[in-house]
């Protein structure tokens, strides 16, 4: 025993004072070693002894702590008494330090107290907290450190139940158990903090200790006494910080509104706390403002008459002078009392909700005059001067408070936006007080925070503010983006005031030219579009002739030219249907033109990116034109067309551009952004056009073999199994998309073969677009062509990935081929001969390291083949479980034996299944009962 003590204290000395980090890391195994070894019960008492230097002593008491709490079943027979006589007896050698030591040998006897609370030791609590209360004065230094060395421990308890890994049931015991005791913990608490003697340390950990103890769902009721202590210390500036997050804790207790009494008793001394509030606002001091806005949440019992005067509190620190963030920074703490406050009015009976509405809505009105003028940008000099992060800053806060203002709508209703309507239309048309542009942008930041997520079809002040907008001078950017906005929040409106839009639409087509204004400017312009396309064709030609003068000016970026192109592809497809095809090639052709002349020229990095540009521009017309899309609206339904196919005039613009598009992959075909943005636009038009897309079928399959072919992307099986999904029925279409399914099916297979691991968006991919077959026209696989089997084995191979996303994709498709074992006989003659093979992989994923969230689709598999081939199953999973050890050492016979009845007794509910699914994952990783377990 000496010896191995040696052996640590020399192998300690190795770790912490050895330059060699050879050396280190030896010393560290051997020392990770000892630590699991039963003679750490023994030796860890000699690194403890009073000549050791303070890291050796650390190790001794982490290593009891260690032993306590992942070793205690080594504990020899009969050592339990000696064991904790011994401990309480270091800690009261260690009180006086050092500090690192004495903690965790507190942590170590916390963990020994939670073995033993509920079987052995029911009276631990009040038996420790008589050991350290010797009568000593806490003013002495013994009797100091011995009162610090208790709170400290009497801190960790709590602490060590909330950290280890103890199962949910045994640690909701635990914490009832120590419920119980915390009468005798607070009273001790209480008489230290009213000690006028006690010491700033003692009465600082008393804090501490009233925080953690908290976390055991003490209630208010329980801890009113300490609650007025707190708030007695926060006029002593040294305990102040600790006091505020001390009173957070108690009063921030789920139920604390129960306990009406409790709270009235401190409603004095919070109000005394007004001239600390006010200082508070003039030093942007954060900490008084937090408790001040924690303490106003007792708004939450029956007694708001009685706190007026802290909502007036409240109300001046969300107006405090100046601009966020430069001049302050303390009136965004207060925006969460304001919903809190709401919740509670709306929360009340009818009865008591009229009474008090009658008292708020006037703190409310107020309240949004006072957010709007914090909205209020500055001065455009002092603007100037402002830092990036200041500007970043200011625009986050802005939308803190328009999130507000569309919370307090909710309260207010639409005397609101009639509040806010007079206040703008004063600001307009008063000429004796002329009007900044900050106060007229701030009223419209109002409006359209709340028409951004309210529905205001009701409100009749909507007419005069369409009417207002036209009047106003936008000569500034930010009033200017602001117009904007609110014209794109109300498209909605408009789509059902459409005589309105004449008065707005100049206004966004005009910006549409400034760069300053891209995105709030285009992104009006596309709601418009979207919303009210069925009555813009008087508008068309203005729409079209302004974005296509920016399109060719390069005004805006990528992103806000995509917008573009999307919002023209919403009005183009509204329009009259003679209409459509010549505006359409009107808009394309210089883009198709620049793109021939790009298509002409050799490769290059400065020719590709532009390239790619165009083809996202066409994408993005095709994915908002849609012949096919009803209007909302009723009054203005419009018929579905029934043209022939070939006179789509998307099909025309494609069928003339299909030649080019193959002579730009002929160049770029090892280029996966330009494959891409190819298929982006073939699959974007796939999904508008839906089976008018049907004319360019056959010659889309050929092109996307030559893709695949050439250089295997992704991008090509996502189009393909876009194909699928829509004309996979078509029996006219049925040979060229068989075709080229079974050609990318064998490619892929020499995929597998040659390595697919640096493949695993191809893996994904094609395991989707096979279960997508297979869902869609499970009949393909009735081909001589098509090599189910061959599929089969690719996926068994892809359950090997550690992508989620592919294995999500497997299991998708082996849930989807197990079905149809009854119908296609190649899939049943590859469940005979290897279905014990898939279900062995499967096991071992499951049991492996497989991220939680793939248990359901783990479980849809084993669910399929329990649905499907219950029988089969059964046979695979009695054999595939058979080896000792497998999918994992962890699991027993009767383990094993327990998941196979589970899984053949399961073929009605996947939620059954996916439980069983879990437990036994859980099982086969030693999980079970841990608290990885309660959060799996």
């Amino acid at each position: 025993m000496s010896d191995l003590s040696l052996f640590s204290d020399s192998a300690l000395q190795q770790l912490y004072y050895d330059p060699d980090m050879d050396k280190k890391n030896v010393a560290q195994k051997w020392l990770t070693q000892a630590q699991a070894s039963p003679q750490a019960w023994h030796f860890c008492w000699a690194l403890l002894r009073p000549d050791k230097v303070p890291e050796i002593q650390f190790f001794g008491a982490s290593t009891l702590h260690a032993k306590i709490s992942r070793h205690w079943s080594d504990l020899p027979p009969g050592q339990l008494d000696s064991l904790r006589s011994q401990l309480i007896t270091q800690v009261g050698q260690f009180a006086s330090g050092p500090k690192l030591v004495l903690t965790r040998l507190c942590v170590a006897l916390a963990s020994l107290v939670l073995h033993v609370l509920a079987e052995t030791w029911p009276t631990a609590v009040p038996d420790l907290l008589c050991a350290f209360q010797t009568g000593e004065s806490v003013t002495e230094a013994d009797g100091q450190a011995r009162c610090l060395a208790l709170l400290e421990l009497l801190a960790v308890l709590p602490e060590e139940l909330q950290s280890s890994r103890i199962p949910a049931s045994r640690r909701s015991q635990l914490r009832s158990a120590l419920a119980v005791d915390w009468s005798s913990v607070c009273s001790l608490l209480q008489q230290l903090l009213q000690r006028p003697d006690a010491p700033c340390p003692v009465r600082e950990r008393v804090l501490r200790c009233v925080s953690s103890w908290l976390t055991l769902d003490i209630t208010l009721k329980d801890s009113e006494g300490l609650l007025e202590s707190c708030l007695a210390l926060l006029k002593e500036s040294e305990l102040f910080d600790t006091a505020v997050e001390t009173i957070v804790s108690i009063i921030s207790q789920p139920d604390c509104q129960r306990f009406a009494d409790s709270l009235l008793k401190v409603v004095p001394q919070v109000l005394g706390l007004q001239e600390q509030l006010k200082k508070a606002v003039q030093d942007g001091d954060m900490e008084t403002l937090d408790i001040m806005i924690y303490m106003t949440l007792l708004e939450q019992v029956d007694h708001w008459q009685g706190f007026q005067a802290l909502v007036s509190m409240i109300m001046s620190c969300t107006g405090t002078p100046g601009h966020y963030p430069v001049d302050e920074t303390s009136s965004s703490l207060t925006l969460t009392f304001w919903y809190t406050l709401q919740d509670d009015i709306t929360s009340l009976d009818a009865e008591r909700q009229t009474l008090y509405l009658q008292i708020y809505r006037p703190v409310y009105f107020q309240l949004v005059d006072v957010l709007l003028q914090k909205a209020c940008f500055p001065r455009d000099e002092d603007y100037a001067a402002w830092s990036a992060d200041d500007k970043e800053q200011f625009k986050t806060y802005r939308v803190d408070i328009s999130d507000t203002l569309m919370y307090v709508y909710e309260l207010l209703g639409p005397e609101l936006l009639r509040s806010l309507y007079d206040k703008l239309g004063t600001l307009l048309t008063d000429t004796t007080h002329p009007s900044s542009w900050q106060d007229i942008e701030a009223l419209l930041f109002g409006f359209q925070s709340i028409a951004e997520t309210v529905d205001v079809s009701y409100s009749d002040v909507i007419p005069g503010l369409i009417g207002l907008i036209p009047l106003i001078t936008a000569n500034n950017v930010q009033l200017a983006e602001t117009i904007m906005f609110t014209i794109g929040s109300l498209a909605e409106w408009l789509a059902d005031h459409s005589l309105m839009l004449a008065s707005v639409l100049p206004v966004v087509l005009h910006g549409l030219s400034d760069a300053d204004l891209s995105v709030a400017c285009v992104s009006a312009l596309k709601r418009i579009c979207r919303e009210c396309r069925h009555d813009l064709h008087l508008h068309a030609n203005d729409i079209m002739a302004v974005s296509q003068a920016v399109l060719v000016k390069d005004i805006h970026k990528s992103p806000q030219c995509m917008w573009i192109m999307q919002a023209l592809g919403f009005l183009l497809s509204a329009l009259p249907s003679d209409e459509i095809l010549g505006k359409l090639l009107s808009l394309v052709t210089p883009h198709i033109q620049q793109l021939e002349k790009l298509a002409s020229e050799p490769p290059s990095s400065a020719n590709k990116l532009p390239i790619v540009h165009i083809l996202g521009l066409l994408s993005d017309l095709f994915s908002t034109f849609d012949l096919n899309k009803q209007s909302e609206r009723s009054e203005v339904m419009r018929p579905v067309q029934t043209q022939p196919h070939h006179n789509n005039p998307v099909v025309v613009v494609l069928q003339q551009a299909f030649p080019l598009i193959q002579t730009i992959l002929s160049k770029w075909l090892n280029e996966p952004e330009v494959v891409e943005a190819v298929c982006a636009v073939f699959e974007k038009s796939l999904k508008t056009l839906l089976h008018d897309f049907a004319p360019l079928v056959t010659q889309l399959c050929e092109l996307i073999g030559q893709m695949f072919s050439a250089y295997p992307q992704a991008s090509a099986l996502d189009l393909t199994r876009q194909l699928v999904h829509i004309f996979g029925c078509e029996k006219d279409l049925f040979s060229p998309i068989i075709a080229l399914l079974e050609l990318i099916t064998n490619i892929t297979m020499s995929i597998f073969q040659l390595g697919s691991r640096d493949h695993p968006d191809v893996v994904e991919s094609f395991m989707q677009l096979h279960a997508q077959a297979l869902r869609r026209k499970s009949d393909l696989y009735l081909s001589d062509h098509l090599d189910i089997k061959a599929v089969f084995y690719c996926g068994i191979l892809s359950f090997k990935f550690p992508e989620a996303p592919t294995l999500k994709a497997t299991c998708q498709l082996f849930t989807e081929l197990i079905s149809h074992c009854e119908e296609i006989p190649a899939v049943r003659e590859v469940l005979q001969e290897d279905g014990k093979l898939l279900l062995q992989t499967l096991l071992e994923v499951i049991g492996g390291q497989s991220p939680r969230s793939l248990a359901e689709h783990f479980a849809e598999v084993l669910f399929s083949a329990s649905r499907n081939c219950p029988s089969m199953l059964s046979v695979w999973l009695r054999e595939a479980l058979l080896p000792p050890g497998f999918p994992s050492s962890h699991l027993t016979t009767e383990h094993k034996e327990h998941f196979c009845q589970q899984i053949l007794r399961e073929q009605v509910s996947k939620r059954r299944m996916k439980d069983i699914v879990k437990e036994f994952a859980l099982l086969s990783r030693g999980l079970q009962g841990t608290e990885y377990a309660a959060n799996y």
